[in-house]
């Protein structure tokens, strides 16, 4: 599989790929980093998170519309187009709707007069409202569904979940492991189910014996349902966004976005790349990309792991910098910067590449999905489950460990594993060992950053708050002017984290922004309802199951 050639054919044209590359790598290396268009303002787009939750790469493959190119490896005779733009990616008529309505389209509200012409707006709206057309080819039957029932199912196969996988196994537990990704080396004892999500059915049944039901999708659209006794959710973090004008722009990746580009033979698409970030991430960005980073920006602080490998890089860096905007039509050329607490002009950096690389935010849908009580806890930037001391959630039978518990450092993050196994075991656990969760002291340093960018005028250019929807913070402003508070209900009004990523990549920024316009703190904006599936999926996949209960 490592050295094996697959010919496929993107825009008509062969192409050849190798190894367990994603599909987005090559194209990205074949046609540049223009993948797709926006569905409103038909903005070019590029592979942004590289983890398969974003609309940014999607792709039509072998007549099926809306294929996450960044987790799709090619096959032989694969036939790869382009969606949502005419007559080319590269030059979409549509694309002029973009510098028509600078401030946005409202396509809810407005188009209705004159009256006669309202079956024309209807059509243009409906054009600009859809993901790609539907299916021309006939969809590949589904596998036989999967069944299984068992005393602990683990969710997310990470440091944390292999540790509470192994420890029960260990002890004769019976342990299923469900990871959206290829699991390598399965625990010893352990019934592995990877590539594959699922989402809670109705709310746990405290008094049955299993009272966890899970479903959703598995490889090739394989139905999955679950029955659980005890369910550990340990399903990690992902890079989150960070709002400016232009952040849209190909070229603009997060830290998993850019390793995701890496071809099988270690090309890149970038060789002057900026860095967001200033912990961890950054460092490690040093660590695979050093000779193609251009320099370091940081919201916050650096820390003095990044300094070290930025000096043996020879890379400057920006401590307390505020980015302001992108700039590049068809990819990143440069950013717009200006530093953090003083009077200071805005300066520019040239790069072709800007990587996300400063903070990384917990996978919570599922923690909502089962009624599990939630907190905003402001270092980390986002909403983590209230915890007990032993690490139990507010719902009987469920735990949480790891990074989305708030142990983001990959050694505590085990160590949490570690703990909850011994406590679903009925044994006591060293809990004074692990390290402090992720804090709550407010305002955490993205607020304050969101505080500071939003103090004074807003810098010129388009700042697209929700990319999978196309909604611009223009339009939050808009909502909050005319009375309407509360994410929940801004959600409804504008769109805005109801596109394929269901929030991840604009909710965090959203609810700081909204704190800042209605001056109240950020858990009384609350949170947007989460309804199963989180993860797009087939109704083949519901249909394989058994009509009772689903």
């Amino acid at each position: 599989m490592a050295d094996s050639a697959r010919r496929y054919w993107y825009r008509g044209r062969p192409r050849e790929s190798r190894g367990p590359t994603g599909l987005a790598a090559d194209v990205v290396q074949a046609g540049g980093p223009i993948v797709s268009r926006s569905i409103r303002y038909h903005r070019p787009r590029g592979v942004f998170c590289g983890e398969g939750f974003c609309s940014q790469c999607l792709v039509r493959v072998n007549g099926q519309p809306n294929v996450r190119s960044c987790r799709y490896v090619p096959a032989d005779g694969d036939r790869v187009d382009t969606e949502n733009a005419w007559p080319s990616v590269r030059t979409d008529v549509l694309g002029a709707l973009d510098f028509l309505f600078p401030r946005g389209i409202d396509t809810v509200r407005g188009f209705r007069r004159p009256a006669f012409a309202r079956p024309w707006y209807h059509r243009v709206v409906r054009r600009l409202s859809g993901y790609g057309q539907l299916a021309n080819a006939a969809p590949t039957p589904a596998p036989p569904p999967l069944r299984h029932t068992t005393d602990v199912l683990v969710v997310g196969a990470g440091p944390a979940g292999r540790a509470v996988a192994s420890t029960l196994a260990r002890e004769g537990r019976q342990v299923a492991l469900i990871d959206r990704r290829a699991v390598i080396a399965p625990p010893p004892g352990v019934l592995v189910i990877d590539r594959a999500t699922a989402a809670f059915l109705p709310p746990p049944v405290e008094e049955a014996e299993r009272p966890f039901r899970l479903a959703g999708i598995g490889d090739r659209g394989r139905g999955i349902d679950l029955n659980a006794s005890t369910v550990v959710l340990a399903p990690g973090s992902y890079d989150a966004s960070l709002w400016c004008a232009g952040s849209d722009r190909p070229g603009v990746v997060t830290a998993e976005g850019a390793l995701s580009l890496r071809t099988a033979r270690g090309e890149v698409p970038f060789h002057r790349a900026l860095v967001v970030g200033g912990g961890a991430r950054a460092a490690e960005m040093l660590d695979r990309f050093g000779p193609r980073i251009e320099g370091i920006l940081a919201p916050g602080p650096i820390s003095p792991e990044v300094v070290r490998r930025a000096n043996e890089l020879d890379v400057p860096m920006f401590p307390r910098t505020l980015l302001l905007g992108v700039e590049g039509r068809r990819r990143a050329r440069s950013v717009r910067c200006r530093a953090r607490g003083a009077a200071s002009p805005p300066f520019s950096l040239e790069g072709d590449a800007v990587i996300l690389a400063h903070l990384r935010i917990p996978h919570v849908p599922l923690f909502f999905q089962v009624g599990a009580r939630m907190e905003w806890r402001s270092e980390g930037g986002a909403y983590f489950p209230a915890l007990e001391p032993d690490l139990a959630t507010s719902v009987p039978g469920l735990w949480a460990c790891g990074e989305a518990a708030g142990f983001p450092d990959p050694i505590g993050s085990e160590a949490s594993g570690e703990a909850v196994a011994e406590r679903i075991l009925g044994r006591s656990a060293n809990l004074s060992a692990l390290p402090p969760r992720v804090g709550t002291q407010s305002p955490g340093e993205m607020e304050g950053y969101y505080r500071e960018l939003f103090a004074g005028p807003r810098p010129g250019g388009k700042w697209i708050a929700c990319a999978c929807e196309d909604v611009t913070v223009e339009e939050l402003r808009t909502a909050h002017d005319r009375g309407f508070s509360g994410i929940e209900v801004v959600k409804r009004y504008t769109g805005l984290g109801t596109g394929l990523c269901q929030g991840r990549y604009c909710l965090p920024e959203a609810l700081a922004y909204l704190s800042i316009l209605e001056g109240r703190p950020i858990p009384e904006v609350g949170f947007i309802t989460q309804r199963p599936p989180s993860e797009p999926t087939p109704l083949s996949a519901w249909a394989s199951l058994s009509e009772e209960g689903t």
